[in-house]
């Protein structure tokens, strides 16, 4: 039917037989026929065995992205359509819908696109160009399959100005898909309200993986004094107050982000339990232990601290320097809620990490609970891409 035909080396392609959705560049033997890049093509395994069809772009180390695996498979706007579907009647039974991510690439089996749901407004990353040339079939077919469950959507707002793009050929993008609107949204989530900046704010705006993580803090903080540190718009040091904290500090060294967690507490009327502060973590953790400040919850929800497989040695530092001062300044039978969001931080090195910094801070750690994204951030098993958030729950008791 895709009359190019991508055919693998002998012997590779294990991710993609284990029922990964990439093929690389390497794993590739010979392309036959004509195509243009972002088209649909038919992946071969090394002996003409059939694989799949998916999206090719020479441009990109992941030279193939796979759509299906069926034969009889045609991929066309009602193809694009069932996915969208499934993905939404996913959502519908696992999760409240009001905000959430509605499509999430390779584990919707849309791969290279994100869209997420904020309130009435939707907001698009597009990152491969197989998947961004069906972008407008993708959100027609989500405005409409929302609509026949009543959910009227008055804006879409694409946010396509991530880096990656650029590995892909393509230009970095972000603005309006139709008309214009106020990209300042009001959500609520756990009881809180947030104003989401879906033009300006980090990746889509707002993180929602971190959803029922922020729920399980709840029971540990009412009556507490809590350290949230790299709070972004203050997700878990709101969660902490609303949940009856006696005080919260929240850190970040941005002060756009700081400035958002202020209006944030405003608007849940949390300003006089919750305090923000621009800092840099790193700086700032020390200098509290000195100052022998403790508190009852410490919340360690950083960035990325890697990207790549190539600045993991330098991640792992990060991560083990900023577990260790955290659970330095956690009172004895205090807790620590710790997560690493970084994909190439896999869940073995990241228990590993926190066990050292146990070791070097002196602290014997019992785990409350383990979690990992919300499940509108759905694990594909074999597509292990889609596996990045390692969330925990720690009691921190000194040694005994």
């Amino acid at each position: 039917m895709y009359q190019t035909i991508v055919t693998l080396k002998k012997g590779e392609g294990r991710t993609l037989k284990a029922g990964g959705m990439w093929v690389y560049d390497n794993e590739i033997d010979s392309i036959m026929g004509s195509f243009e890049n972002g088209d649909v093509v038919t992946v071969h395994d090394f002996d003409g065995y059939f694989m799949g069809y998916g999206f090719i772009n020479t441009k990109s180390k992941i030279t193939v992205r796979l759509l299906a695996r069926k034969k009889d498979a045609v991929i066309d706007a009602a193809f694009m359509e069932q996915r969208v579907r499934d993905a939404w009647e996913y959502r519908k039974q696992t999760i409240d819908t009001d905000s959430c991510r509605l499509i999430f690439g390779e584990a919707d089996f849309l791969p290279g696109i994100v869209i997420d749901k904020f309130s009435d407004v939707l907001v698009v990353e597009s990152l491969a160009l197989g998947i961004d040339k069906w972008k407008l079939t993708i959100v027609d077919a989500l405005k409409k399959i929302l609509a026949e469950e009543g959910i009227s959507i008055r804006g879409v707002y694409e946010r396509s100005d991530a880096k990656v793009r650029l590995q892909e050929g393509m230009e970095r993008y972000k603005g309006f898909i139709g008309e214009p609107f106020d990209t300042k949204v009001e959500i609520v989530e756990n009881g809180v309200k947030y104003i989401v900046d879906v033009e300006d704010g980090q990746k889509t705006g707002f993180f929602l993986d971190q959803k029922n993580n922020r729920a399980s803090i709840h029971r540990l903080c009412k009556g507490k004094k809590v350290l949230d540190c790299f709070t972004h718009t203050g997700s878990f040091a709101l969660n902490a107050a609303i949940a009856g904290a006696a005080s919260v500090l929240g850190v970040d060294a941005s002060q756009l982000a700081v400035d958002q967690a202020a209006e944030n507490a405003r608007l849940n009327h949390l300003e006089d339990t919750v305090r923000f502060q621009c800092a840099d973590v790193f700086e700032l953790l020390p200098e509290l232990e000195e100052r022998k400040e403790t508190f009852d919850v410490v919340i360690l929800d950083p960035p990325a601290f890697t990207k790549s497989r190539n600045s993991i040695k330098n991640a792992v530092k990060g991560y083990r320097e900023i577990n260790l001062r955290g659970m330095k300044l956690v009172r004895n039978g205090g807790f620590l809620v710790t997560c690493s969001c970084s994909h190439f931080m896999d869940p073995d090195l990241f228990a590993k990490t926190i066990r050292e910094a146990a070791n070097g801070a002196h602290k014997r750690l019992r785990q409350v609970e383990f979690r990992t994204q919300a499940c509108d951030h759905p694990i594909l098993w074999a597509a292990d891409q889609s596996y990045y958030l390692k969330f925990y729950i720690f009691q921190v008791c000194e040694e005994r």
